[in-house]
């Protein structure tokens, strides 16, 4: 066999391990935002992707490392998509409304994550310690990172009240996430789901309550 085809097929088997990964994934994300990372088991998210339960451990170490690591690709989605909002130049207002924005959208695109933060962010029943680790909270910590820049480059500008920009940032991803949570296009997954609030009406209060009086 030549070495082109060697490498064909090596291609071939990625791109195929890549795929079943994500289709496990992909479940993943419905079981746990449909049940919680509680009360869901290894065992649907194999019979919702149409895999066996060992075939999922030849991808993960189990249900810790597959709850991780849904989180990691869609926090490093989210934050890399967030760098490249920011990285516009804009008024620092408007600057404040597209994070907005980007962030309401992120999560109706994928709604069952949307749900499934929802349900992480819920501290009645915490996550064991080892669920999420270093690697995922740093891409949340980075996340806060941005907003805390933005914030603080908009007060520097005049546009934002005196405070501390982490805690307003906090402020402002509070606002997004109440908004998430009565989200009809999150929280029933329906895309022609009827707004209870604009995402412009939530833009302007976010604007609003963080601005300069």
């Amino acid at each position: 066999m030549t070495n082109a085809a060697i490498s064909r097929r090596e291609q071939r088997r990625v791109q195929h391990h890549e795929l079943s990964r994500n289709q496990l994934l992909d479940a993943a994300e419905e079981v746990f935002g449909t049940k919680g990372y509680h009360d869901a088991t290894l065992k649907e998210v194999a019979e919702r992707a149409e895999f066996s339960v060992g075939s999922v451990y030849s991808f993960f170490a189990g249900k810790d490392d597959l709850f991780l690591q849904l989180f990691l690709r869609r926090g490093e989605a989210f934050l890399a998509g967030l760098r490249e909002v920011v990285a516009v130049d804009r008024p620092p207002m408007a600057q404040i409304r597209a994070m907005v924005e980007f962030e309401v959208g992120f999560f109706r695109a994928h709604p069952h994550f949307g749900r499934l933060y929802l349900r992480t962010a819920n501290l009645s029943r915490p996550l064991p310690g080892d669920v999420v680790d270093a690697s995922g909270r740093a891409v949340f910590r980075d996340t806060i990172g941005v907003q805390t820049e933005v914030l603080a480059a908009a007060q520097r500008a005049g546009a934002v009240r005196p405070g501390d920009p982490e805690v307003l940032g906090g402020l402002l991803s509070g606002l997004v996430l109440a908004f998430v949570a009565v989200d009809p296009m999150v929280v029933s997954g329906g895309a022609d789901a009827t707004e209870r609030l604009s995402v412009d009406d939530l833009a302007a209060m976010v604007t609003g309550a963080l601005g300069v009086r």
